[in-house]
């Protein structure tokens, strides 16, 4: 009920963010001269180029720099080594097995070879009415994406500003869009199932998440809705679905709210179910290791007199069936050997997360879509709950373990 009541209050001062936010695109951090669309590599120069390892290792860390036109690429222990240009205000990212990585950008998609670090291509969208290539948390483009299974396929989500967006498909061998599906405002995250099966798209200012079939995008579409405190607030509200991670275990969709609701969704019936969180902060980045631990960035309070500050949850696969009051606050850590919660926290606020391979360090980019924002990450090692943080690129959002 807490929340219910915040929608009145929070709308106002979402709409004062907004204006804020909106003074800050039309002042982008981005060099102006954010590179054209590339004519896309030839064959045999996608074959020089991919899985190439003549400068980078394994284990090191690529951001997208929302702040400007750029990658960035961080060394875990020394901080950034260097930048490659993509394309204006990158967003979400998707490296594959082939060592290209898949940058959407207010202009397009840019293909990065990692390994000589060296933009491949920008491909272009199909999709109207983004406006200029901007900066900003409402600028029109690319935001979520995510690669098929078999690499042959990535799906960005597209920005329209002030009304619906896309997902759009695009070959990763030809390097073009293949095809546009319409979907929910604002796809902040787009996932895939575990089979290639179908693409989930959700969208932010909708309250839902898209179910694409990626065999049929003209009437493969199903709209589920996810509003776990309503939708009474509308665009003006934050309690919308940021992120989303599907389950290993059945390949369920998991959308955290507000540090409180963890929105269990079943792709095919759209049926949900509400499991309990315990950080009480707002959440955006999401993401699951392949044993089922899932990991939750908290950015801080909606209201500073009810709620606490950023933070980083572990949740592990099995967890205690029963959960601490929500009353008791005197530890951070809410006991992960029984199976609950760990809450971490974190200086300042974040946006996305990711892990390493092996699952001990967790990396949490700080560049947050809204006011707030720092350049760099928070280096986690989810044990322990030890904390460092590590200068990395310009506002990054996007991140990836190499």
């Amino acid at each position: 009920m807490k929340r219910r009541l915040l929608v009145a209050v929070t709308a106002v001062a979402l709409l004062a963010g907004c204006a804020s936010q909106h003074a800050n695109s039309s002042q982008g951090k981005g060099d102006s001269s954010a590179p054209s669309a590339a004519k896309p590599a030839s064959p045999d120069e996608r074959a020089a180029t991919k899985g190439s390892t003549a400068k980078t290792p394994a284990g090191t860390v690529l951001v997208a720099d929302f702040g400007a036109d750029t990658v960035t690429f961080v060394d875990p222990d020394k901080g950034p080594v260097d930048s490659v240009k993509v394309g204006t205000a990158p967003y979400g990212l998707a490296v594959g097995d082939d060592g290209r990585a898949w940058v959407a950008t207010a202009e397009g998609v840019a293909v990065v070879d990692t390994g000589s670090r060296t933009r491949i291509a920008l491909i272009p969208y199909e999709t109207r009415n983004l406006g200029e290539p901007t900066h900003g948390e409402y600028r029109g483009g690319g935001m979520g994406i995510a690669l098929a299974p078999d690499g042959e396929h990535v799906y960005v989500g597209v920005n329209v500003p002030d009304a619906k967006g896309t997902l759009e498909v695009v070959d990763t061998d030809t390097l073009k869009v293949t095809g546009v599906a319409g979907v929910g405002r604002r796809p902040f995250d787009v996932d895939v199932s575990w089979d290639g099966g179908q693409v989930y798209a959700t969208g932010h200012d909708s309250f839902d998440v898209t179910v694409v079939d990626p065999a049929d995008l003209d009437g493969g579409t199903r709209r589920i809705e996810v509003a776990p405190y309503g939708t009474e607030g509308g665009l003006g509200s934050w309690l919308k679905p940021h992120y989303a991670a599907v389950r290993p275990s059945d390949g369920k969709l998991l959308f955290p709210f507000e540090g409180e609701k963890l929105v269990v969704v079943d792709p095919d019936t759209g049926r949900s179910t509400t499991e309990r969180m315990t950080a009480n902060t707002h959440q955006h980045g999401t993401t699951v290791t392949p044993d089922g631990t899932l990991l939750v960035v908290g950015t801080g309070p909606i209201d500073p007199s009810r709620d606490e500050g950023p933070s980083l949850t572990v949740r592990p696969k099995d967890r205690s069936s029963k959960d601490r009051s929500s009353k008791d606050r005197s530890s951070k850590d809410r006991s992960s050997k029984d199976g609950k919660e760990k809450v971490i926290p974190l200086d300042g606020p974040h946006e996305d997360v990711t892990v390493s391979t092996d699952g001990r360090t967790a990396y949490v980019t700080g560049g947050f879509t809204r006011d707030g924002y720092w350049n760099g990450l928070t280096v986690v090692d989810v044990d322990s709950g030890a904390t460092r943080r590590l200068a990395a690129g310009d506002r990054p959002l996007g991140i990836a373990v190499l």
